[in-house]
């Protein structure tokens, strides 16, 4: 059938104006004669047949653009003819690839189809549809089995079919290839390319360059794309995971590649790969942190971990799992993230930071960054074990020691400002309540309380740091303690100020002392001399104190207690009463104070209270001439006990060792017999180890005792007791009571006849007359060691 009916052009007996002849034995692309010069001539198709209606070039191939560009006055065979030529030829030829140097020729082609006035193609397109319309449907034409067989007859069967050779898949183009890979079709993109490197080393020497070329475009056209989604990969939602995964094959495609290609041409696409994962989590922790968004560093910090958070959970909910297993990709991404976070945390803490910066960037390298993001993966998958440092051990160990000496500096400062704030408000009458206890606390545990969030080192240093800051406050602070009480114009304070002030200097001791026990139990050794000065310096703030208001309330009682033992004071209370009053309106202020130092004031009372009690007992004020006058004193001793007791019991007092000491001198006084008076004088002693024969001895002369071998047998048992082992003990300084109280010379009965005049006198009328005091010998060494 003729060419022309089969594109539809109708009969070839009819010229058509404007058509070109079709030559078969002519290169199509030479330059085509014109209509007029093509008057004579009717060319002939290629079966031989003549026609005069002649199709034209684009309605053939649609090549209307070139056509326009040999008719519109260009030279045949100028150089772009020739190129042309050369592009078509490569174009139309089969299993020929289109090259990277055919992108420019195709940009300049396309130029002239826009400056052409020849109809569009789509135009010639659809007048070859309406041309085909008109001539209706093509009729069957029977088969050669049907032209063979006769009518009526069966058919023979037919041949077997032979099976069709594979389809060659034709080589795409550069051109092509560049296009699958701005769609993101990546991994064939990169089989193509792997073909066209393959095909390189094949061709001359002059095509090779030109391959090579080709191929390194493509490769960074594909890089640009791969680093191109991991960037955008890793911003929620981003690329679907079909794209990433399109990375990952190409990934293990290159590796396949790389192990054909050798050492030297390997292109190690997957190191590329981990250095734009690192790249691209730099950008983004850079981006989060920005300074001028966040502020301070503790802002920037929280941003990061934000930032971190949920790049971690779409790495391990979208794109770890996209990957191809053998890439290990999570460990990949933790790796390029840890590397990132290292790196913008050194240049942090290269700068020079406020006090409270450092802290904040030592608590997220050790607390918050392995707790809250590491906690997170496993960082047991990674293939070259555990990550490294985020910071260097040098870099950690200056950035704490820059914490200490501010920590010194810093509360050296503060501890000093708020000790010369509270002294000026001592010796003022408008003073407030001192809170310099809870104030010195607050400065120094802020940085203790910061120190356990960094590591257990740092704990220890910072608790040395701040015990020693401690001691060189509480030895100031003593200092003007003694100061204050020293100064005579503070007794001109009214009395109740001036007790008010010294219970809130005891009172800062308690909590003073509980921080410096804490510090020294988390400090390191060398932290006991330091608590042992802080001990020291409040231990002498409290006695000094104690002694104060002691020796104001006693003031106020001596009139009472100098109306004890005397012979009105058998007879009445009034005395007694005095001082249980005094000692109960007093402990209103007293109950002011801190438990701890309370206690301890409340049983120097208690003891000072009896002491001065049975000191004008033992000094002979009240002296015993009958058996009824013992039992009469004995029994007022025990009454007042009793109230005493009662007093202190509401007083809280701890001091029960206290409570026996007037009812067994009661009982001292009240027994007859000598057996009886040496068990309880032994009681006395074994109870109240620091009495001495002396006491016991003017105890004896208050009882009226004068039988030198009585006297003798008791105090034998007092002398035993001293120099036993139990005697040998001395006993703590708040446990002593005899040791306060001083009794006379011991005196010696004569019980001689002496003579007034010229009558003999058997006995004084005075028998206390008749005993006259004695030089006493020096005592033996032992006997010195008993009495101190």
């Amino acid at each position: 059938m003729p060419i022309l009916k089969s594109l539809g052009v109708g009969d070839p007996k009819v010229p058509r104006a404007g058509t070109l002849p079709l030559r078969s034995s002519r290169n199509p692309f030479e330059e085509t004669p014109t209509l007029e010069e093509e008057d004579g001539e009717l060319g002939t198709l290629p079966n031989g047949t003549s026609c005069r209606r002649r199709a034209t070039l684009e309605k053939l191939a649609g090549l209307a653009p070139f056509r326009l560009g040999w008719t519109s006055g260009r030279r045949a065979g100028s150089p772009g003819d020739r190129q042309v030529r050369s592009f078509l030829g490569r174009v139309l030829a089969p299993g020929i690839r289109r090259s990277s140097a055919d992108f420019g020729l195709l940009n300049r082609l396309q130029g002239f189809r826009t400056h052409g006035d020849e109809e569009p193609a789509g135009e010639a397109a659809r007048r070859l549809a309406f041309l085909r319309l008109g001539r209706g449907p093509k009729p069957r034409r029977a088969s050669l089995a049907e032209r063979l067989v006769p009518a009526g007859e069966a058919a023979p069967e037919p041949p077997p079919k032979v099976p069709e050779p594979p389809k060659i898949k034709e080589p795409l183009s550069v051109l092509e290839i560049l296009g699958l890979i701005q769609r993101r079709e990546l991994a064939r993109a990169d089989e193509h390319i792997l073909e066209l490197e393959a095909e390189a080393p094949a061709e001359a020497e002059a095509g090779a360059g030109r391959r090579a070329r080709d191929v390194a475009l493509l490769y960074e056209a594909l890089q640009r794309e791969l680093w191109a989604l991991v960037r955008e990969s890793l911003a929620a939602p981003g690329p679907g995971t079909g794209a990433v995964a399109q990375l990952g094959l190409v990934l293990l495609q290159e590796e396949e590649a790389d192990a054909r290609r050798g050492p030297g041409a390997a292109r190690k696409l997957r190191a590329h790969w981990a250095e734009a994962v690192a790249r691209a989590a730099r950008e983004r922790l850079e981006e989060a942190a920005a300074p001028g968004a966040r502020g301070t560093l503790s802002g920037q910090l929280e941003a990061l971990r934000a930032r971190l958070l949920e790049d971690v959970a779409a790495v391990r909910g979208r794109l770890a799992p996209a990957y191809p297993a053998g890439l290990r990709a999570g460990a990949v991404y933790l790796r390029g993230y840890h590397e990132a976070l290292a790196e913008w945390l050194g240049a942090a803490a290269r700068r020079r930071l406020p006090l409270a910066d450092r802290y904040a960037l030592l608590h997220w390298h050790n607390q918050v960054y392995p707790r809250e993001i590491l906690g997170l993966v496993d960082v047991v998958a990674l293939e070259n074990g555990e990550l490294g440092p985020l910071l260097s051990a040098g870099t950690l160990r200056g950035l704490e020691d820059e914490c200490v000496t501010d920590v010194k500096a810093q509360t050296r400062a503060a501890l000093l400002r708020v000790l010369q704030e509270d002294e000026e408000q001592w010796g003022s009458m408008d003073y407030r309540p001192s809170n310099l206890a809870q104030d010195v606390c607050e400065l120094l545990e802020e940085h203790t309380e910061r120190a356990p969030h960094i590591s257990q080192e740092f704990v220890e240093r910072m608790a040395y740091c701040c015990l020693g800051g401690l001691a060189e406050f509480l030895q100031s602070f003593q200092q003007r303690v003694e100061r204050f009480h020293e100064n005579p114009g503070v007794r001109e304070l009214p009395s109740d100020t001036y007790i008010s002030r010294t219970i809130s200097m005891v009172n800062c001791g308690p909590p003073l002392r509980s921080l410096a026990e804490r510090l020294a139990r988390v400090g390191p050794p060398e932290s006991e001399p330091a608590r042992e000065a802080s001990a020291i310096a409040l231990d002498r703030v409290t006695r000094l104190c104690h002694r104060v208001l002691a020796e104001l309330l006693f003031q106020e009682l001596q009139p009472h207690f100098n109306k004890l033992m005397r012979r009105k004071w058998l007879s009445s209370s009034e005395a007694l009463d005095g001082i249980v009053g005094t000692l109960g309106a007093q402990a209103l202020a007293l109950r002011r104070m801190q438990d701890e130092p309370y206690q301890v004031l409340v049983a120097e009372l208690h003891r000072r209270a009896l002491v001065e009690y049975v000191r004008p007992l033992l000094r002979g004020r009240l002296r015993c001439r009958s058996a009824r006058t013992r039992s009469r004193m004995a029994g007022r001793l025990r009454e007042d006990a009793a109230q005493l007791q009662r007093l202190f019991r509401r007083l809280e007092s701890q001091a029960y060792w206290l409570d026996q000491v007037v009812p067994h001198l009661a009982e001292i006084l009240q027994l007859e017999d000598t057996p009886s008076i040496q068990v309880e004088v032994g009681v006395l002693v074994r109870d109240y180890p620091d009495i001495r024969r002396k006491h016991v001895a003017a105890l004896l002369d208050i009882r009226g005792l004068r039988n030198t071998a009585a006297r003798q047998e008791i105090l034998a048992v007092a002398r035993d007791l001293e120099l036993s082992e139990g005697g040998a003990l001395s006993p703590s300084r708040d446990r002593a009571f005899f040791a306060d109280i001083p009794v006379p010379r011991t005196s010696f009965c004569l019980g001689l006849p002496l003579f007034l005049g010229r009558l003999p006198v058997s006995r004084l009328a005075r028998p206390n007359l008749a005993c006259l005091p004695l030089r006493p010998r020096p005592p033996s060494p032992v006997r010195a060691r008993a009495d101190r």
